[in-house]
């Protein structure tokens, strides 16, 4: 095995250390550990012995653990004390000793082997180093660039050094994706696998909403607004019903902002996704006639077992249905209230939503 190939070795490591952050001490100590079990293999699991890697010149050193014995030897483990104190002078019996092995054929294997390790590890290091850093971004927003878009319309985006899958299933119909671009993903998720780990992004989920709402409007980072609810047709509609503890604040007011700036930063994020705010209030009626907006509505009755029964004029019914009955069905999500909408003049059923 000849010099160069050690140096080479250690200069590998020293590069990981610096590049990658693995420690070069410890990847060292696992490369011996697994040369001893490579070791143990080839000659028998019942033999004692040590693996040392030169830390300067990277030698691969094999030594045999024998114990010292006064008689000959009974096995292979054993070492009289004559044949000790060749080695080492000071031993007495009963003393361990290592003994180093020529093994010249091991140890020719052993720097590929050990390149081998180091792949191996490297990966699990660089796994482990993926899992983390967006384990810490979880429920957050992070940006991040359009790199391809494959055959099936799935996007990849690279955020940081790494490439990121966001899937059709967690797309918006509103948003078009253009390879180059700069977009703002929510992280869903991020779970241990087998291999690489799972890293869930969305551009479709209603906490996309949440999330842009707290870095455009202050009042919701703080804690002085809470956002109590979000129901979305992402692409289309959203509803977010907002409430503050303070009596003093206007809650739908602080998240439309100044001309309309604050809400409107989030609507062009969204690609034009329109927002309803709804004040929360306990009192589920009027939470109901809240989140029908923009219709207005002339009386809610909550009945057991049964929802809200909701009554509107005839010129605000198709307001307050929507298209294609959009409108009541996120109220209905955004309530978790079934609600069945009448006009004061027909006394029928219009349209009927269950809570989802």
């Amino acid at each position: 095995m000849k010099e160069k190939d050690f140096k080479a070795f250690l200069n590998a490591l020293s590069q990981l250390e610096e590049e990658k952050g693995i420690e070069k001490e410890k990847m060292i100590e696992t490369v011996e550990q697994a040369l001893l079990a490579a070791y143990k293999k080839n000659y028998g699991e019942e033999k004692e012995a040590t693996i040392r890697i030169d830390r300067k010149k990277g030698y691969v050193k094999v030594y045999a653990i024998k114990r010292v014995v006064d008689e000959l030897p009974s096995n292979h483990d054993e070492i009289s004390l004559k044949e000790a104190r060749s080695y080492d002078k000071t031993v007495e019996i009963g003393d361990e000793i290592e003994i180093e092995e020529k093994c010249e054929a091991f140890k020719r294997n052993a720097i590929q082997n050990a390149k081998q390790i180091v792949i191996q590890k490297v990966r699990e290091a660089e796994r482990e180093t993926l899992f983390s850093d967006f384990k810490e971004k979880e429920d957050s927003i992070i940006t991040g660039t359009i790199r391809r878009i494959d055959e099936r319309g799935n996007v990849f985006i690279e955020i940081g050094l790494n490439e990121i899958l966001l899937p059709t299933i967690e797309q918006s119909i509103g948003d078009v994706y253009r390879v180059g671009e700069r977009i703002k993903v929510y992280v869903a998720g991020v779970e241990k696998t087998t291999k690489h780990p799972k890293i869930i992004i969305s551009r479709k989920r209603p906490e996309l909403v949440k999330k842009l709402f707290e870095i455009e409007i202050p009042e919701i980072e703080d804690g002085v607004i809470e956002v109590k609810s979000i129901a979305r047709e992402a692409g289309n509609r959203s509803k977010v019903a907002v409430y503050s503890e303070d009596i003093n604040v206007d809650t739908v007011g602080a998240c439309i902002g100044q001309n309309g700036m604050r809400i409107k930063e989030v609507v062009r994020e969204l690609n034009g996704e329109k927002i309803d705010i709804v004040k929360w209030v306990e009192d589920k009626e009027e939470y109901v006639a809240n989140a029908l907006s923009p219709a207005k509505v002339k009386s809610v009755k909550i009945i057991a077992g049964e929802g809200a029964r909701v009554i509107v004029t005839p010129d605000q019914l198709s307001l307050a249905i929507g298209k294609s009955g959009q409108n009541a069905r996120l109220a209905a999500k955004l309530t978790g209230i079934r609600v069945d909408i009448k006009t004061e003049e027909k006394k029928e059923d219009i349209v009927k939503e269950d809570e989802e």
